[in-house]
């Protein structure tokens, strides 16, 4: 690990939880409806075609921006919008340029599967975005409609890539989960496209998130084994994190084209670092991924930024969560996980 890594430290201001953890991004669902129905997120079977349009729950751009005022100043320099899709909140790019004024927020990203992209992605940079990450996991055609539960064109996503790097957004992540039986065979089309390209792959182990998604051990592919099936054909040199609590582990490609991450979500542990908070769109916070329920903010929010302050900084210093340390106890004991469409994992 760099060795600047190791002796960061935190401004004193900065609450930390139990385990010594600082509070330092926040990500932040803004909708909890999406266009796409993927199997291991929002399965088209357990989820309503309806789901999440009705607008009265969510918290409004005002509650919004009051939030993420008391969260910055605990310390958050780091916000990133999800859903649901993202993408599908009237008026995003009104929001964004709310956001991006904070004193503060000085790293404002977007996740979104990119369908939507094309028609905004240069109203998005113009508000002041400037990270992307687009979900895509496969280039098949036929395979990536079914991966969508039949509701997604890969041709749309791709050009709303090339639309976010016409207008600015230079070094895109593209997130691809990976799943034994069923998108395996894609990860090198996906390499071939994209390796020289600027933007950054990042292959993800196939999670154990929520309830409804039928998650499977077996149908988890490693980071290691595609880390040696990749290398093997374009060998890789490790990377130093960018940041300390960094999810991904890089690599770059030892011919110069670029860099590919790997998120090991299932076969390594990475609660020792984890500095992130996340708040669904009707306002409640989660401390963890994996977490059962959350806590409800808009009681504090109704009363303004300091309550607001008040309130996380008391729920975030009594936080514990270690779940990937534990996941062997959580899994023998079965406990439920709020659903990553309410979070955006």
């Amino acid at each position: 690990m760099n060795a600047a890594l190791q002796t960061t430290t935190w401004p004193p201001s900065v609450p930390s939880d139990a385990r010594g953890r600082p509070l330092r991004d926040l990500r932040l669902s803004v909708i909890e409806a999406c266009n796409f129905r993927c199997g291991y997120c929002m399965p088209a079977d357990q989820v309503a075609d309806d789901y999440g349009l009705d607008a009265a729950s969510r918290m409004s751009f005002d509650e919004i921006e009051t939030l993420v005022r008391g969260f910055a100043r605990l310390g958050v320099g780091k916000l990133r919008l999800t859903g649901g899709e993202p993408l599908l909140r009237k008026r995003l790019p009104e929001l964004v340029a709310r956001l991006a004024a904070i004193p503060g927020i000085d790293d404002l990203a977007l996740t979104t599967n990119g369908s939507l992209l094309a028609a905004q992605a240069g109203a998005l940079h113009r508000a002041g975005l400037r990270r992307l990450t687009v979900s895509l996991d496969a280039l098949d055609a036929v395979l990536f409609r079914r991966m969508s539960g039949g509701r997604g064109e890969v041709a749309a996503v791709l050009e709303g890539i090339e639309a976010a790097t016409r207008a600015g957004f230079a070094s895109l992540k593209i997130n691809c989960v990976v799943q034994r039986g069923i998108n395996e065979d894609q990860v090198m089309p996906l390499l071939e496209r994209f390796r020289g390209s600027g933007h950054v792959l990042r292959f993800i182990e196939y999670m154990d998130v929520g309830n409804c998604n039928g998650w499977k051990r077996e149908q988890v592919v490693t980071s290691r084994e595609l880390r040696d099936r990749i290398a093997a054909r374009w060998p890789l040199r490790p990377l130093d994190p960018n940041y300390r609590g960094e999810v991904a582990t890089r690599y770059r490609f030892e011919d110069g084209a670029g860099e590919v991450g790997f998120v090991s979500s299932i076969s390594e542990t990475f609660c020792g670092d984890c500095h992130r908070a996340r708040v669904s769109a009707d306002g409640r916070l989660y401390t963890c991924l994996f977490a059962s329920e959350g806590t409800n903010l808009r009681d504090a929010l109704a009363h303004g930024e300091e309550a607001l302050v008040e309130r996380v900084a008391g729920l975030w210093s009594r936080r514990t969560d270690r779940y990937s340390e534990l996941r062997g106890e959580r899994e023998a004991a079965k406990g439920r996980h709020v659903e990553m469409f309410l979070i955006g994992g």
